[in-house]
């Protein structure tokens, strides 16, 4: 169970030090240790009669005080660095302690009291607003794989594509012109990596040799990655890409 100690306008004897210390206007790393231990024993002898257990913790801290004093009246000790040592560093340091959790609880109580003067009114966000969902970042979401890496792999596969397109033309003359539906490679993607499937993204753009099925195929893996239904991970024994189902 805690137990606060308050006398009078004090909570602790550490509260009546800071009292004394700030009234005194000292260095609080060079407190005068001999007037602040008499003002310290004078303000005790001229308090009413209070409770012994709360008189107690001011009583140990007045032989506290008057150890440090005498201390001080004594050679100074020296460290195991050479380092003389003094006696009121101990007290300094609860000192800076109590001042810095003292001025913490007054912050946390404005705070408090602030707070208690907000209103909040309920949410009324539409329903077009909150069913809303952020595109997904693709960097992001591919990780160490970027882009840049899928766009060579779809340059190289398109560069292939037109040599063949070249030969082709010389070959038999007039081209036929290939309709293609995204839709229909979205669907063929889903299929592919159903079920834990998974597929190399360039042999999957080698398959379709017209240049117009490669960028419909590749359009389609994009637009798969960004409803987060598709995954790229990279292959670290052969570099290549691989695409399956997202998780």
């Amino acid at each position: 169970m805690s137990f606060s100690a308050r006398l009078n306008a004090f909570e602790g004897p550490l509260d009546l030090l800071m009292h004394l210390i700030e009234k005194n206007k000292v260095d609080i790393y060079d407190i005068p240790i001999s007037d602040i231990t008499d003002q310290y024993l004078e303000y005790l002898n001229e308090m009413e009669e209070a409770d012994p257990d709360v008189m107690s913790e001011f009583l140990v801290m007045a032989a506290t005080l008057l150890d440090i004093k005498a201390r001080m009246l004594l050679p100074k000790e020296v460290d195991e660095e050479g380092n003389e040592e003094d006696p009121r560093a101990e007290l300094v340091e609860k000192l800076l302690e109590y001042k810095l959790y003292k001025y913490m609880s007054i912050e946390l109580k404005d705070k408090e009291i602030n707070a208690s003067k907000m209103v909040y009114r309920q949410a009324d966000i539409p329903e077009e607003v909150s069913k809303y969902e952020a595109p997904i970042d693709l960097d992001a979401f591919l990780g160490d794989l970027t882009l840049r890496k899928l766009k060579e792999v779809f340059d190289d596969v398109i560069a292939r594509s037109n040599e063949k397109i070249n030969v082709q033309a010389v070959q038999y003359g007039t081209l036929k012109r290939e309709e293609i539906k995204i839709a229909d490679r979205i669907d063929f993607l889903r299929t592919r990596v159903s079920n834990g499937g998974r597929c190399s993204f360039r042999e999957l753009l080698e398959e379709h040799r017209t240049k117009m099925n490669v960028i419909v195929t590749f359009m389609a893996v994009l637009e798969l990655m960004k409803a987060g239904e598709l995954s790229a991970v990279q292959d670290e024994k052969n570099n290549d890409i691989i695409l399956c189902a997202a998780e």
